[in-house]
């Protein structure tokens, strides 16, 4: 049977784990009690027999004061808090029975102090999500409004530019660059929240409290406010209503550009025929894109008010069984046969976070809602979405695992085997093979090992309870299990190894370079086809986000940079080897230097030379502009610290491409300093920003308040362990070779080095992204939502 203590550790909201009963310490206190309890009991064990009899004879005859006693062991006081909030706090008042035990005193005051705790928490709460459901149902009777509006608008066809404006519906959509940076975090929940439903949804800025909604509604435009993008508004019912879209990504900039010029020229060309026709119509393709964020905000809020109810069963099941072992401690030791169980709990039923329905009201109104106005009163449409299903990790999975490891280990072993025979990886070795055929097998080999680095982080993630799905903003329906990584990780490795084992044989039977070239090109061709295959298999969701957040890094000043975009975009500054390897092979494959076997052809052109130095920095150069545009939307100027950390890496990889064309005594001084100045600066912020280590005031010596992991020598390993691993840049300038390894693999361990050292730092990086967003007790993504109402004065 599993413990208590541990199946409330693994239910619990992560987000949510300081507000919840600290389970741990009030058994850590009742302990004591336990022990002092034993040692008075050790004293009874000498006193008469005679006397005991006595004391139960009285006993027995004194039933009705027995009773009296038994409901004066405690007394729970309800007090009025000091705040003007209306607010009661408890407060337990122990009698005689227990007035002598200091253990039972301190632990009634953490037991009280846990209970106000679970009742302010849960008080906060829920008014934070009613507030965010009253929002709601005004936005969606605004959109139903609208939407009606607009099929009466399309059924009177042309004619109704001639109608009574009273009866007409136009508006406005803004583009407001300038409120960005206020908006920032609540930005960057939207899109993957409404992603699991639409791929092609809209970002737009939450909005508070509406009026009442009529049934016929009239949206002028106002000449005073059309002097800026940021000023466009909607005018409707007397009030000023604005539907706001950030310009994130190219795409929404042009269309919300182009989409304001064509307003204009129609604005202006409407002037002509009358004032009656300065109006500008509210298309569905609008109403479309606010009703997908309503959606995906209805979604939002049920997730959070399902973590509610979680936390309200919890806290009521950890009171209970805490207090069971209370009366278990004393009706052990003690004579009387009196329990505290049921006068505590009655205190804890009758308490708010347990006796309060408001929570569960508004969830049942909110599935309604949502099954009526999202899923065509479809309820078993609509639990997809509000309640959506894990994939159950099957046993076939683990198997096939299993069974590709054995065959990937035994085709490596039979690879090396014949690689030793034919003398491939020796300094003296055919260089055709090496300058060709091993950089598809390094690159692939770089890769992978990321990959399946990956799968243990994930693995450990879990362990810990560290929510990364909710970081990384991922669908949980669509999101990679450790073992779906171990599991592509085999099987593509099975795949690369069995495919140059081939190729090796074919060599040594006697074929010629000319006749089995074609075969690591055609490997890599393969791989990069899956990649981009449009149909619905291998993981096709995963292909598709990946090649988005790519997409995003290639384009990083035009994108808002989220959590994933800039976690990839770090795994690419590891992977800078990999992608000076898949920069050659498509150079020789694409140039056709394969049918002359012509290795050199690439290295000898001035454009591909070129090309290698905007390789090696283009990572860094892709990091530096995510820093950059997270300084103009955010305005915090460590993102211009970071931003000097990724400039000083992408001038030391420049000296370092240098240095190997040139190998001259000034340029290897330029690469000691620069990378020597790179290192010191990174290493600082590994340690210090994005680990949140090294910390010298905390209560753990070195290192952060919180900690995931409960060995503290853990950290002190990893930190030598990357201290060390950043100094890898050295074998460039004190080049070493192991024993008569060919120069190449030994470039390969180094750089399988960097991906270890990537992996640990990506553990860490979202231990600390997790601990702050536990310290804002944030659970759930913050949507924006479309309509927002504007006063006067805005």
């Amino acid at each position: 049977m599993v413990k208590f203590l541990k199946q409330f550790e693994g239910q619990l909201v992560p987000e949510w784990k300081e507000a919840f009963v600290d389970y741990w310490k009030l058994k850590k206190d009742l302990k004591k009690i336990h022990l002092l309890n034993n040692e008075k009991t050790e004293n009874k064990k000498q006193t008469n027999y005679s006397s005991s009899t006595l004391v139960s004879t009285i006993n027995k005859y004194t039933s009705l004061g027995m009773k009296q006693r038994e409901h004066k062991v405690i007394q729970v006081h309800q007090k009025l808090a000091a705040s003007a909030s209306k607010e009661y706090t408890y407060e337990t008042e122990l009698l005689e029975q227990f007035a002598d035990t200091d253990a039972a005193i301190e632990f009634f005051a953490c037991l009280d102090l846990q209970l106000n705790k679970v009742n302010q928490f849960f008080r906060t709460k829920e008014k934070e999500f009613l507030e965010s459901g009253q929002s709601l149902k005004k936005q969606i009777e605004i959109l139903i409004e609208l939407k009606t509006a607009v099929k009466q608008q399309r059924a009177k066809g042309p004619s109704f530019q001639d109608t009574k404006e009273e009866d007409s519906i136009s508006g406005t959509i803004s583009c407001d660059e300038e409120s960005v940076k206020d908006r920032t975090e609540q930005e960057q929940g939207l899109e993957n929240s409404t992603d699991e439903l639409d791929k092609n949804n809209m970002q737009c800025t939450e909005s508070p409290t509406y009026g009442e909604l009529g049934k016929s509604m009239r949206m002028r435009k106002e000449d005073g406010k059309f002097r800026s993008l940021s000023g466009r508004i909607i005018n409707y019912q007397g009030k000023n209503l604005r539907i706001h879209i950030p310009m994130t990504n190219p795409t929404r900039t042009f269309s919300s550009i182009t989409y304001l010029l064509w307003d204009d020229l129609v604005n202006q060309s409407s002037k002509k025929c009358g004032p009656d026709e300065n109006k500008l119509h509210i298309n569905r393709m609008k109403l479309h894109h606010a009703e997908k964020m309503i959606r995906g905000a209805f979604i939002e809020l049920y997730k959070g008010l399902g973590y509610l109810k979680t936390y309200r069963h919890l806290n009521m099941l950890a009171f209970v069984k805490i207090m069971k072992k209370f009366d278990k401690t004393f009706m052990y030791f003690q004579v009387t046969n009196k329990q505290v169980l049921p006068i505590y709990i009655r205190v804890v039923e009758s308490s708010y976070f347990n006796s309060s329905d408001k929570a569960l009201k508004l969830a049942d109104e909110v599935e309604e809602l949502f099954i009526k106005h999202f899923a065509e009163d479809d309820r078993r449409k609509a639990m997809k979405y509000l309640k959506p299903t894990q994939r159950k990790e099957s046993h076939s999975m683990t198997f096939f695992i299993g069974l590709f490891t054995g065959c990937f280990l035994a085709l490596f072993v039979g690879y090396v085997i014949m690689a030793h025979i034919t003398g491939m990886y020796r300094p003296k070795s055919n260089t055709v093979y090496m300058e060709t055929v091993y950089p598809v097998l390094s690159m692939f080999s770089l890769l992978f090992l990321h990959f399946f680095l990956y799968g243990c982080n994930i693995f450990m993630w879990r362990k810990t309870r560290i929510n990364y799905s909710f970081i990384f903003e991922l669908s949980p329906t669509e999101e990679l299990k450790y073992r779906d990584v171990f599991l592509i990780c085999t099987t593509s490795m099975t795949a690369v190894v069995g495919v140059l084992f081939v190729h090796l044989s074919l060599m040594s039977k006697g074929y010629s370079y000319a006749q089995v070239q074609i075969i690591p090109g055609l490997l890599v061709l393969v791989f990069l086809l899956v990649l981009v295959c449009p149909f619905n298999i291998i993981y096709n969701s995963s292909r598709f986000r990946f090649l988005s957040v790519i997409r995003n890094i290639i384009l990083s000043p035009l994108y808002k940079v989220l959590m994933l975009d800039f976690f990839m975009a770090d795994q690419l500054c590891s992977q800078v080897p990999m992608l000076r390897n898949l920069e050659y092979v498509a150079c020789y494959y694409i140039t056709g230097s394969y049918k002359t076997l012509d290795y050199g052809y690439c290295m000898r052109t001035t454009y591909y030379r070129d090309l290698a130095y905007a390789v090696s920095f283009l990572p860094y150069y892709w990091r530096a502009m995510q820093c950059a545009r997270r300084w103009f939307d955010e305005g915090h100027k460590s993102h211009l610290v970071n931003l000097g950390k990724y400039v000083s890496a992408m001038l030391a990889a420049g000296a370092k491409v240098a240095y190997e064309k040139e190998k001259s005594v000034g340029w290897l001084c330029l690469v000691i300093v620069m990378s020597s100045a790179a290192t010191l600066y990174q290493l600082y912020w590994d340690f210090v920003k994005d680990w949140g280590l090294l910390q010298f005031h905390s209560k753990n010596p070195w290192l952060r308040d919180e900690l995931m992991l409960q060995r503290k020598s853990i950290y002190f390993f990893s930190m030598g362990l990357n201290f060390i691993l950043r100094l890898a840049w050295l074998q460039t300038v004190l080049p070493y070779n192991f024993g008569s390894v060919d120069y190449r693999v030994t470039g390969l361990f180094l750089a399988a080095l960097e991906v270890v050292r990537r992996g640990q730092w990506n553990f860490y990086r979202l231990e600390n992204e997790h601990l702050n967003n536990a310290g804002k007790f944030r659970a759930v993504k913050t949507v924006p939502l479309p309509f927002h109402e504007m006063d006067d004065e805005d």
